[in-house]
């Protein structure tokens, strides 16, 4: 039986990176989808739906592939902390997540075009920041720039500076991909994520 293409998508290279861990061919698509949360909506449910609706959003170019969508959100006492855009926002963003405990929820989605079956899983990961002074926010913005980071905490870079400590079943899940349960999806499908050797 062949494998279908694997197709990831996301424009982030980050999760590229990832991807390209397991050593298993795949593509890139953007799958263009608008981001924002729905009114009312909760940050965990909106990630979940995000990561599906990236998944969707490429089928009709890829109608015979496994489709991996992936969505973060961070959210602190039910306020949600997308990408921040500017260095303002991202300085207010940092400022009020100081010396806390915040929540970087991931979506996963593993989904069959050929079958519109789709696997969803969430991957929640506790940081808790450094009690940062505005200068050290100031400074590390100004270095890093992670203004297309949700938190404005790139964690793969100088941003881990920033983290007191990090709770959570997969380092990868922070940055944006969540390998570990990838690869628990990646199974329901028959994907030989280690295959044998000839």
């Amino acid at each position: 039986m062949t494998t279908p293409p694997l197709i990831l998508a996301s424009t982030s290279p980050f999760r590229r990176q990832l991807l390209a861990r397991l050593g298993l061919p795949f593509e890139a698509a953007n799958p263009a989808v608008d981001e924002a949360l729905l009114p009312g909506e909760k940050p965990e449910a909106g990630a979940l739906r995000l990561s599906e609706a990236k998944a969707r959003a490429v089928v009709s170019l890829h109608p015979d592939a496994l489709i991996i969508g992936s969505d973060q959100v961070a959210c602190l006492d039910g306020q949600v902390f997308g990408k921040p855009g500017t260095h303002e926002n991202a300085v207010r963003q940092l400022q009020t997540m100081r010396g806390r405990r915040v929540n970087f929820f991931t979506g996963l989605c593993l989904l069959d075009a050929s079958s519109g079956r789709a696997h969803r899983r969430g991957v929640p990961t506790l940081v808790t920041f450094r009690d940062l002074t505005d200068t050290e926010i100031e400074s590390y913005l100004r270095q890093e720039q992670p203004y297309n980071c949700a938190g404005s905490a790139k964690s793969e870079g100088l941003g881990i500076a920033l983290i007191a400590r990090i709770d959570g079943e997969d380092p990868n899940a922070l940055i944006g991909l969540p390998l570990i349960a990838l690869c628990d999806l990646l199974r329901l499908e028959n994907v030989p994520v280690i295959p044998s050797l000839p």
